[in-house]
Protein backbone atom coordinates (compact mmCIF):
# COMPACT_ATOMS: atom_id res chain seq x y z
CA UNK A 1 0.00 0.00 0.00
CA UNK A 2 2.46 2.59 -1.23
CA UNK A 3 1.54 6.25 -1.45
CA UNK A 4 -0.48 6.23 1.80
CA UNK A 5 0.26 8.15 4.97
CA UNK A 6 0.77 5.99 8.09
CA UNK A 7 -2.53 7.32 9.48
CA UNK A 8 -4.53 6.34 6.38
CA UNK A 9 -2.79 2.95 6.21
CA UNK A 10 -3.73 2.31 9.85
CA UNK A 11 -7.29 3.46 9.19
CA UNK A 12 -7.61 0.98 6.32
CA UNK A 13 -6.38 -1.86 8.52
CA UNK A 14 -8.78 -0.83 11.30
CA UNK A 15 -11.68 -0.86 8.84
CA UNK A 16 -10.78 -4.34 7.61
CA UNK A 17 -10.54 -5.55 11.22
CA UNK A 18 -13.99 -4.04 11.85
CA UNK A 19 -15.44 -5.93 8.87
CA UNK A 20 -13.80 -9.15 10.02
CA UNK A 21 -15.03 -8.86 13.61
CA UNK A 22 -18.53 -7.43 13.23
CA UNK A 23 -19.64 -8.44 9.73
CA UNK A 24 -17.95 -11.83 9.56
CA UNK A 25 -16.51 -11.05 6.12
CA UNK A 26 -14.49 -13.88 4.58
CA UNK A 27 -10.74 -13.64 3.96
CA UNK A 28 -11.33 -13.51 0.18
CA UNK A 29 -13.84 -10.67 0.56
CA UNK A 30 -11.48 -8.73 2.82
CA UNK A 31 -8.60 -9.18 0.35
CA UNK A 32 -10.78 -7.85 -2.48
CA UNK A 33 -11.95 -4.86 -0.40
CA UNK A 34 -8.39 -4.03 0.68
CA UNK A 35 -7.16 -4.21 -2.90
CA UNK A 36 -10.01 -2.09 -4.27
CA UNK A 37 -9.69 0.67 -1.68
CA UNK A 38 -5.87 0.67 -1.81
CA UNK A 39 -6.03 1.09 -5.61
CA UNK A 40 -8.20 4.19 -5.20
CA UNK A 41 -5.97 5.65 -2.51
CA UNK A 42 -2.90 4.97 -4.62
CA UNK A 43 -4.56 6.76 -7.55
CA UNK A 44 -5.41 9.70 -5.29
CA UNK A 45 -1.76 9.99 -4.23
CA UNK A 46 -0.53 9.99 -7.86
CA UNK A 47 -3.31 12.31 -9.00
CA UNK A 48 -2.39 15.02 -6.48
CA UNK A 49 1.25 14.18 -5.82
CA UNK A 50 2.51 13.06 -2.44
CA UNK A 51 1.14 10.49 0.01
CA UNK A 52 -2.65 10.32 0.45
CA UNK A 53 -3.73 11.01 4.02
CA UNK A 54 -6.95 10.98 6.03
CA UNK A 55 -7.57 14.67 5.28
CA UNK A 56 -7.39 14.03 1.51
CA UNK A 57 -10.32 11.62 1.80
CA UNK A 58 -12.47 14.51 2.99
CA UNK A 59 -11.28 16.71 0.14
CA UNK A 60 -12.11 14.31 -2.73
CA UNK A 61 -14.02 16.10 -5.50
CA UNK A 62 -16.37 14.90 -8.21
CA UNK A 63 -13.55 15.59 -10.66
CA UNK A 64 -11.30 13.21 -8.69
CA UNK A 65 -13.96 10.52 -8.83
CA UNK A 66 -14.48 10.92 -12.59
CA UNK A 67 -10.72 10.78 -13.18
CA UNK A 68 -10.38 7.62 -11.08
CA UNK A 69 -13.25 5.86 -12.84
CA UNK A 70 -11.90 6.85 -16.27
CA UNK A 71 -8.42 5.59 -15.34
CA UNK A 72 -9.90 2.33 -14.02
CA UNK A 73 -11.95 1.73 -17.16
CA UNK A 74 -8.85 2.58 -19.19
CA UNK A 75 -7.15 -0.48 -17.67
CA UNK A 76 -9.84 -2.69 -19.20
CA UNK A 77 -11.86 -3.04 -15.99
CA UNK A 78 -15.50 -3.81 -16.79
CA UNK A 79 -18.52 -1.90 -15.55
CA UNK A 80 -19.47 -4.60 -13.07
CA UNK A 81 -16.00 -4.72 -11.51
CA UNK A 82 -15.88 -0.93 -11.29
CA UNK A 83 -19.25 -0.96 -9.50
CA UNK A 84 -17.80 -3.44 -6.99
CA UNK A 85 -14.74 -1.24 -6.43
CA UNK A 86 -16.94 1.83 -5.91
CA UNK A 87 -19.07 -0.09 -3.41
CA UNK A 88 -15.97 -1.05 -1.39
CA UNK A 89 -14.73 2.55 -1.50
CA UNK A 90 -18.07 3.91 -0.30
CA UNK A 91 -18.12 1.44 2.58
CA UNK A 92 -14.64 2.51 3.70
CA UNK A 93 -15.42 6.21 3.21
CA UNK A 94 -18.60 5.99 5.32
CA UNK A 95 -16.71 4.27 8.13
CA UNK A 96 -13.85 6.78 7.96
CA UNK A 97 -16.22 9.78 7.82
CA UNK A 98 -18.05 8.57 10.94
CA UNK A 99 -14.74 8.22 12.77
CA UNK A 100 -13.03 11.40 11.54
CA UNK A 101 -15.97 13.72 10.77
CA UNK A 102 -15.15 14.02 7.04
CA UNK A 103 -17.27 15.28 4.16
CA UNK A 104 -17.42 12.41 1.65
CA UNK A 105 -20.36 13.67 -0.42
CA UNK A 106 -18.37 13.48 -3.69
CA UNK A 107 -17.59 9.80 -3.11
CA UNK A 108 -21.20 8.99 -2.23
CA UNK A 109 -22.52 10.95 -5.22
CA UNK A 110 -20.36 9.10 -7.77
CA UNK A 111 -22.40 6.81 -10.01
CA UNK A 112 -20.95 3.61 -11.37
CA UNK A 113 -21.65 2.83 -15.04
CA UNK A 114 -24.72 0.70 -15.56
CA UNK A 115 -24.30 -2.94 -16.39
CA UNK A 116 -26.82 -5.61 -17.25
CA UNK A 117 -26.81 -8.44 -14.78
CA UNK A 118 -26.57 -11.68 -16.68
CA UNK A 119 -29.07 -14.35 -15.76
CA UNK A 120 -27.81 -17.61 -14.22
CA UNK A 121 -27.63 -20.41 -16.79
CA UNK A 122 -28.82 -23.60 -15.13
CA UNK A 123 -28.65 -27.07 -16.59
CA UNK A 124 -31.85 -28.86 -17.53
CA UNK A 125 -32.91 -31.64 -15.16
CA UNK A 126 -31.82 -34.23 -17.70
CA UNK A 127 -28.43 -32.62 -18.26
CA UNK A 128 -27.87 -32.31 -14.51
CA UNK A 129 -28.55 -36.04 -14.04
CA UNK A 130 -26.26 -36.93 -16.95
CA UNK A 131 -23.54 -34.72 -15.49
CA UNK A 132 -23.71 -36.50 -12.14
CA UNK A 133 -23.49 -39.85 -13.94
CA UNK A 134 -20.59 -38.80 -16.20
CA UNK A 135 -18.31 -37.00 -13.74
CA UNK A 136 -17.22 -40.20 -11.91
CA UNK A 137 -15.79 -41.49 -15.21
CA UNK A 138 -13.25 -38.65 -15.42
CA UNK A 139 -10.78 -40.03 -12.84
CA UNK A 140 -8.75 -43.23 -12.75
CA UNK A 141 -9.61 -44.42 -9.26
CA UNK A 142 -13.09 -45.60 -8.31
CA UNK A 143 -13.00 -43.77 -4.99
CA UNK A 144 -12.09 -40.43 -6.57
CA UNK A 145 -14.95 -40.81 -9.02
CA UNK A 146 -17.33 -41.44 -6.13
CA UNK A 147 -15.85 -38.41 -4.35
CA UNK A 148 -16.42 -36.10 -7.33
CA UNK A 149 -19.97 -37.36 -7.76
CA UNK A 150 -20.64 -36.75 -4.05
CA UNK A 151 -19.38 -33.14 -4.24
CA UNK A 152 -21.52 -32.34 -7.28
CA UNK A 153 -24.56 -34.04 -5.77
CA UNK A 154 -24.26 -31.66 -2.80
CA UNK A 155 -24.18 -28.70 -5.18
CA UNK A 156 -27.22 -29.85 -7.15
CA UNK A 157 -29.15 -31.64 -4.42
CA UNK A 158 -28.56 -29.20 -1.58
CA UNK A 159 -27.72 -25.94 -3.35
CA UNK A 160 -24.31 -25.62 -1.71
CA UNK A 161 -21.56 -23.38 -3.03
CA UNK A 162 -18.39 -25.25 -4.03
CA UNK A 163 -16.52 -23.65 -1.11
CA UNK A 164 -19.26 -24.82 1.29
CA UNK A 165 -19.13 -28.41 0.08
CA UNK A 166 -15.33 -28.49 0.23
CA UNK A 167 -15.47 -26.86 3.66
CA UNK A 168 -17.19 -29.89 5.20
CA UNK A 169 -15.01 -31.89 7.58
CA UNK A 170 -14.92 -35.38 8.98
CA UNK A 171 -17.02 -34.01 11.83
CA UNK A 172 -19.93 -33.83 9.36
CA UNK A 173 -19.72 -37.56 8.56
CA UNK A 174 -21.96 -39.41 8.24
CA UNK A 175 -24.22 -36.66 6.92
CA UNK A 176 -27.19 -35.89 9.13
CA UNK A 177 -30.64 -35.18 7.72
CA UNK A 178 -29.88 -31.46 8.01
CA UNK A 179 -26.53 -29.71 7.51
CA UNK A 180 -25.59 -26.51 9.33
CA UNK A 181 -23.72 -24.46 6.73
CA UNK A 182 -21.79 -21.26 7.35
CA UNK A 183 -21.89 -19.30 4.10
CA UNK A 184 -20.98 -15.83 2.87
CA UNK A 185 -20.67 -13.15 5.50
CA UNK A 186 -20.61 -15.83 8.21
CA UNK A 187 -24.36 -16.39 7.82
CA UNK A 188 -25.51 -19.81 9.03
CA UNK A 189 -28.33 -21.75 7.45
CA UNK A 190 -29.85 -25.20 7.81
CA UNK A 191 -29.93 -27.28 4.63
CA UNK A 192 -31.93 -30.53 4.32
CA UNK A 193 -29.88 -33.42 2.92
CA UNK A 194 -31.72 -35.39 0.27
CA UNK A 195 -31.34 -39.19 0.33
CA UNK A 196 -29.42 -39.05 -2.99
CA UNK A 197 -26.85 -36.68 -1.47
CA UNK A 198 -26.61 -38.74 1.73
CA UNK A 199 -26.09 -41.94 -0.27
CA UNK A 200 -23.50 -40.35 -2.60
CA UNK A 201 -21.40 -39.13 0.32
CA UNK A 202 -21.77 -42.45 2.15
CA UNK A 203 -20.58 -44.35 -0.96
CA UNK A 204 -17.53 -42.08 -1.20
CA UNK A 205 -16.68 -42.51 2.49
CA UNK A 206 -16.85 -46.30 2.22
CA UNK A 207 -14.43 -46.27 -0.72
CA UNK A 208 -12.08 -43.50 0.47
CA UNK A 209 -8.69 -44.89 1.59
CA UNK A 210 -8.34 -42.12 4.19
CA UNK A 211 -10.28 -42.35 7.44
CA UNK A 212 -12.55 -39.43 8.21
CA UNK A 213 -11.02 -37.21 10.91
CA UNK A 214 -13.01 -34.47 12.70
CA UNK A 215 -10.57 -31.67 11.91
CA UNK A 216 -9.66 -32.70 8.36
CA UNK A 217 -11.56 -32.03 5.13
CA UNK A 218 -14.32 -34.50 4.35
CA UNK A 219 -13.36 -34.57 0.67
CA UNK A 220 -9.75 -35.69 0.26
CA UNK A 221 -7.41 -35.31 -2.69
CA UNK A 222 -5.45 -38.28 -4.06
CA UNK A 223 -2.57 -37.68 -1.63
CA UNK A 224 -4.80 -37.16 1.38
CA UNK A 225 -4.98 -33.37 1.54
CA UNK A 226 -8.13 -31.36 1.04
CA UNK A 227 -9.74 -31.37 -2.40
CA UNK A 228 -9.48 -28.00 -4.19
CA UNK A 229 -12.12 -26.26 -6.26
CA UNK A 230 -9.88 -26.27 -9.35
CA UNK A 231 -10.17 -30.05 -9.53
CA UNK A 232 -13.97 -29.87 -9.27
CA UNK A 233 -14.06 -27.39 -12.18
CA UNK A 234 -11.69 -29.54 -14.25
CA UNK A 235 -13.63 -32.81 -13.94
CA UNK A 236 -16.88 -31.01 -14.73
CA UNK A 237 -15.26 -29.38 -17.78
CA UNK A 238 -14.17 -32.83 -19.00
CA UNK A 239 -17.65 -34.24 -18.43
CA UNK A 240 -19.42 -31.38 -20.21
CA UNK A 241 -17.20 -31.88 -23.25
CA UNK A 242 -18.22 -35.54 -23.33
CA UNK A 243 -21.88 -34.55 -23.05
CA UNK A 244 -21.65 -31.68 -25.54
CA UNK A 245 -22.79 -29.10 -22.97
CA UNK A 246 -21.87 -25.39 -23.15
CA UNK A 247 -19.08 -23.73 -21.14
CA UNK A 248 -21.76 -22.33 -18.81
CA UNK A 249 -22.18 -25.85 -17.35
CA UNK A 250 -19.90 -25.15 -14.37
CA UNK A 251 -20.03 -26.39 -10.77
CA UNK A 252 -21.76 -23.16 -9.73
CA UNK A 253 -24.36 -23.75 -12.45
CA UNK A 254 -25.47 -26.83 -10.47
CA UNK A 255 -26.39 -24.52 -7.58
CA UNK A 256 -28.32 -22.37 -10.06
CA UNK A 257 -30.01 -25.54 -11.30
CA UNK A 258 -31.01 -26.49 -7.75
CA UNK A 259 -32.78 -23.13 -7.29
CA UNK A 260 -34.37 -23.02 -10.75
CA UNK A 261 -35.72 -26.56 -10.60
CA UNK A 262 -37.11 -25.99 -7.09
CA UNK A 263 -38.89 -22.86 -8.29
CA UNK A 264 -40.26 -24.65 -11.36
CA UNK A 265 -41.64 -27.37 -9.06
CA UNK A 266 -43.58 -24.76 -7.08
CA UNK A 267 -41.01 -23.95 -4.40
CA UNK A 268 -41.56 -20.81 -2.32
CA UNK A 269 -39.14 -18.00 -3.15
CA UNK A 270 -38.52 -17.16 0.52
CA UNK A 271 -37.78 -20.80 1.32
CA UNK A 272 -35.35 -20.99 -1.62
CA UNK A 273 -33.68 -17.81 -0.33
CA UNK A 274 -33.12 -19.52 3.02
CA UNK A 275 -31.78 -22.69 1.41
CA UNK A 276 -29.32 -20.75 -0.75
CA UNK A 277 -28.20 -18.50 2.09
CA UNK A 278 -28.92 -15.26 0.20
CA UNK A 279 -28.89 -12.18 2.43
CA UNK A 280 -31.41 -10.44 0.18
CA UNK A 281 -34.52 -11.74 -1.57
CA UNK A 282 -33.43 -9.69 -4.59
CA UNK A 283 -30.57 -12.14 -5.15
CA UNK A 284 -33.06 -15.02 -5.24
CA UNK A 285 -35.61 -13.25 -7.43
CA UNK A 286 -33.26 -13.54 -10.40
CA UNK A 287 -34.41 -17.17 -10.66
CA UNK A 288 -37.97 -16.05 -11.41
CA UNK A 289 -36.58 -14.36 -14.53
CA UNK A 290 -34.72 -17.56 -15.44
CA UNK A 291 -37.90 -19.59 -15.06
CA UNK A 292 -39.91 -17.13 -17.15
CA UNK A 293 -37.24 -17.18 -19.86
CA UNK A 294 -37.34 -20.98 -19.89
CA UNK A 295 -41.14 -20.97 -20.20
CA UNK A 296 -40.93 -18.55 -23.14
CA UNK A 297 -38.41 -20.84 -24.88
CA UNK A 298 -40.82 -23.76 -24.47
CA UNK A 299 -43.71 -21.61 -25.72
CA UNK A 300 -41.75 -20.44 -28.76
CA UNK A 301 -40.73 -24.00 -29.60
CA UNK A 302 -44.33 -25.22 -29.34
CA UNK A 303 -45.79 -22.23 -31.20
CA UNK A 304 -43.10 -21.01 -33.58
CA UNK A 305 -45.55 -18.80 -35.51
CA UNK A 306 -46.99 -17.09 -32.44
CA UNK A 307 -44.75 -14.04 -32.86
CA UNK A 308 -44.90 -13.93 -36.65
Amino acid sequence: MTGLSPGLRDALQDWLAHLRALDGASALTLDAYARDVAEFLGFLALHHGGAAGVAQMGAVTQSDMRAWMAATRGKGIGARSLARKLSALRSFARWLAAREGLDISAILAAKAPKYSRSLPRPLSEGDAREMLATVPLQTREDWTGLRDAAVLTLLYGCGLRVSEALGLTGRDAPLAEVLRIRGKGGRERLVPVLPAAHDAVAAYLRACPYAAAPDLPLFRAARGGGLNRRHVAQVMAAARMQLGLPASATPHALRHSFATHLLAAGGDLRAIQELLGHASLASTQVYTAVDQARLMDIYDAAHPRAHG
